[in-house]
């Protein structure tokens, strides 16, 4: 039976649980606040278009991405495609790029003044709509689609070869089997695909405001920004938390209770790879022009407005670095402090109310990033305005956002750790914060940096909580890129895209290092 938890323990993992539980609680409480008028809003005609046009988007971009997926991720693991590995990394490279960046690359390579707009317009050649849905569906799903790429990957990789000889053994044709077969059996992978691109398209903020797509997101923002009765927006921020629960409880009902792992125990192995023969050329067509659109495009535009903005003396991009360096910096110190309580309390000492308190952390991460935004913008002004505006607040929201991220790698490490090693420790007269400090401590040492460095690198392309809470004058690269981009300065924004790619790019390599040592030898 594990030990009950000391009292400063349990106490700072609450204090932990109830920060994380703050927006969520302060925004239904402020919407409980608001008059008929306001309600009578929420249920216009206008608001359920506004409903409509958020999830046709979403569905759209989980479509489009999931059928660009499927054959990428057949062809970088089924089959004798040349290069694989380097196709892998590269159709993963757009996990790299913030869905704003792309909005901003779409605008500074087809809107007006673009780099590719004259070009195109002497040859001929009509220039792609880059605003409203169209601009939207191509910057999210060249954003997203990596997403459905790694989960098909994963369902690929995991599914046993025998089950597809033994269809083929029956007499069924390679195209047969593989939609009688493969197929069905990738559903929980496309479950986990879709739930991850739906979520992300009905959260995201900065491509759909920079293309002017009305969806949820857009509007609260426009309404926070332009109403002086901001309970409107409160009223949509629950709405779109409402339709984020309704997402995640379809995803489950999708994903069913069937089982996918085999009845009887057997060996692992890999299947026999399928020789492209005559096919082999389209097919490295098709990976190419997918990494040309997601990964050529993007740093082609970025270098060309880069170029441009160094030749016509734009400023430096230093501030802005040093400023997302140590916003970013002090969320990752703060992230792990803060779940190191629930980490120890969760493996520890496990039980219904440490699990209560470990999953309390995960409310904050629900919520879409605008909303999670506006809700501490409400707090900030309503219930310390003495901090509202400050780097506080925009840590607070960062710390609210990415605890999760912290407390699970905090968590796997502590797992890693013996308890039998602390119990020899205090065998030798050592003190249980001594013990804590000089054994469990370094054996962390893992976990410490894995949930450091993912919330720096998350917390780095953070863009609504920013817009909304940080101090007046404090620029960041995503703000900059943003502010810059929304008023038509390409040049500007070039080079803080440009470092934004190049420090995401180091979460995207950790990425998929962890999928390569997870991989079965």
């Amino acid at each position: 039976m594990p030990r009950r938890a000391s009292w400063p323990l349990r106490a700072a993992g609450m204090a932990v649980a109830a920060l994380a539980l703050l927006p969520a609680v302060y925004l239904a409480v402020r919407a409980a606040e608001a008059d008929a008028e306001a309600w009578a809003l929420l249920f216009r005609a206008r608001t359920l278009a506004l409903l409509g046009s958020t999830l046709g988007l979403a569905l759209a971009v989980t479509v489009c991405s999931a059928g660009l997926s499927l054959p990428l991720a057949w062809l970088t693991t089924r089959t004798d495609l040349p290069g694989r590995r380097v196709w892998t990394a590269l159709l993963c490279l757009p996990l790299a790029l913030p869905t704003f960046v792309s909005g901003y690359v779409l605008l500074a390579a087809f809107g007006t003044g673009g780099a590719l707009e004259g070009p195109l317009a002497r040859l001929g050649v009509p220039v792609p709509p880059v605003y409203g849905f169209p601009g939207a569906l191509f910057a999210l799903t060249l954003s997203t689609y990596p997403y459905f790429f790694l989960a098909l990957r994963a369902g690929l990789l995991a599914q046993d070869p025998a089950l597809l000889e033994s269809a083929r053994s029956l007499g069924f044709s390679p195209v047969r089997a593989f939609w009688r077969v493969t197929v069905p059996l990738l559903r929980p992978a496309f479950a986990s695909g879709a739930l991850l691109v739906g979520l992300y398209v009905l959260s995201d903020f900065g491509a759909v405001a920079l293309v002017q797509y009305d969806a949820f997101s857009r509007i609260i923002y426009m309404q926070y920004e332009g109403a002086y009765d901001r309970s409107y927006a409160a009223l949509l921020g629950l709405a779109l938390v409402v339709v984020t629960v309704a997402v995640l409880v379809l995803e489950v009902w999708v994903r069913g209770r069937a089982g996918y792992h085999r009845s009887a125990k057997g060996a692992s192995r890999r299947g026999a790879p399928v020789l492209l023969g005559r096919w082999r050329l389209p097919c490295l067509g098709l990976c190419g022009g997918v990494v040309a659109l997601g990964v050529g495009l993007p740093v082609g535009i970025l270098v060309y407005w880069a170029a441009r903005g160094w030749g016509a003396g734009e400023g430096p991009v230093l501030g802005a670095a040093v400023n997302s360096v140590l916003a970013s910096g002090l969320a990752a110190v703060l992230s792990v402090v803060a779940a190191l309580p629930l980490a120890l309390l969760g493996v520890r000492h496990p039980g219904r109310g440490a699990l209560m308190l470990e999953r309390s952390a995960y409310v904050g991460y629900a919520l879409p990033p605008i909303v999670l935004a506006l809700s501490l913008v409400f707090f900030g002004i309503h219930a310390v305005p003495f901090l509202y505006g400050t780097l506080v607040m925009l840590l607070l929201a960062y710390l609210v956002r990415f605890l999760p991220q912290a407390v699970g790698a905090l968590r796997t490490a502590l797992l890693q750790v013996s308890p039998h090693l602390a119990e020899a420790a205090a065998t030798l007269g050592h003190t249980p914060p001594s013990v804590f400090a000089r054994v469990t401590v370094p054996l962390m040492t893992p976990g410490w940096l894995a949930g450091a460095a993912l919330v720096f690198l998350t917390a780095m392309k953070e863009l609504p909580a920013t817009l909304l809470l940080a101090p007046i004058g404090f620029e960041t690269l995503a703000t900059r890129v943003w502010s810059a981009t929304a008023e038509g300065r390409f040049a500007q924004a070039a080079p803080s895209a440009l470092v934004l790619m190049a420090v995401s790019a180091l979460g995207v390599g950790l990425l998929l290092s962890q999928e390569e040592g997870a991989r079965p030898g």
